[in-house]
């Protein structure tokens, strides 16, 4: 199985912790699994090839469902595809898959095209949604809030410690006319940061992208409605696994596993023991993460985390 699915993925994009995720997830013949983020494939593919299964896809990208079609052509009626965002996962008519699948945040097909907003080192517009035909755009957001509440975006999404001061700088380039693209918004941010980035390992402007893309897509918002209505759908004995790729997004998983395994969420946590239900068997006592090769091949696995739990 493994040799199979290795070359057939060999031709494309590899996603991150694939084989740590199939592993968890042990595809079985005739189950169904959902991945709620298609993406390009990768793990769809894996999951397909593992065994004579079916697999339900999910993407709000228009791009994803370009190549879903292609997909199809492959699997025919063992691979399904729909296009909305994982969010709404609950209107899919299927009860009692075997697996559910969240790989969160930007897919490398997002950020290696420039036209999409995501990426510093790419000219392009400053958009940065993962459905362009949908929401505002950052350079709309930006243009939209004040300097306080885009400073609290900074803050609380980008964990970036001078939020005040580009938040500032970013409004100031807003209002001149002079913010429209990932270009202005690199070069801003870095001349603002001036000497205090010297020495960091990330361009000065990693916290602000990511503070903007995430603000820009709910992405936080999403990943707490989508994990409850995940676990619903799965049947006894079912795996959740969910790829998180920063310490937000990690965070709301780890809390939301150690609720359905009746444990306190966090060292806060003062509910009542009897109060406490075990609903789900957790797999990942710590998170998975991508090993040295992995890293070498694909430095954006090094962020990657993956947990996973099982339905009771």
């Amino acid at each position: 199985m493994a040799e199979s699915v290795r070359e057939s993925l060999n031709k494309g994009h590899i996603p991150v912790l694939l084989w740590e995720t199939v592993s968890l997830l042990s595809p079985a013949d005739g189950r169904i699994y959902l991945d709620c983020t298609f993406g390009a494939g990768g793990h769809s593919r894996a999951i397909l090839q593992s065994a004579n299964c079916r697999v339900e896809a999910l993407d709000r990208d228009p791009d994803a469902a370009v190549r879903a079609k292609e997909f199809k052509k492959e699997f025919g009626a063992r691979f399904s595809f729909f296009e909305r965002n994982f969010s709404q996962l609950d209107k899919q008519s299927t009860n009692g898959y075997a697996g559910v699948l969240m790989d969160l945040g930007v897919s490398s097909f997002q950020l290696d095209e420039g036209a999409r907003g995501f990426s510093i080192l790419r000219p392009g517009p400053l958009d940065m949604r993962m459905n362009p035909s949908e929401g505002v755009s950052a350079k709309e957001l930006v243009e939209s809030l004040d300097e306080d509440a885009l400073a609290r975006i900074l803050r609380d999404y980008g964990e970036e410690p001078r939020f005040r001061k580009i938040a500032k700088a970013l409004k100031e380039a807003s209002l001149g006319g002079c913010l429209n693209s990932t270009e202005d918004l690199a070069e801003v941010v870095s001349r603002t940061v001036g000497n205090a980035s010297r020495g960091m390992k990330i361009h000065p402007a990693t916290r602000t992208f990511q503070a903007l893309r995430i603000a820009v897509n709910d992405e936080l918002g999403e990943i707490e409605k989508a994990l409850p209505k995940a676990f619903d759908k799965l049947a006894g004995g079912g795996v959740l696994a969910v790829i998180s790729f920063h310490s937000l997004e990690d965070r709301i998983v780890k809390r939301f596993f150690k609720k359905m395994a009746g444990r306190p969420v966090d060292s806060h946590d003062r509910s009542f023991v009897q109060d406490r239900e075990k609903l789900a068997e957790i797999l990942t006592n710590k998170p998975v993460v991508a090993g040295e090769e992995e890293i070498a091949q694909n430095p954006r696995s090094r962020s990657a985390k993956l947990r996973a739990i099982r339905k009771l």
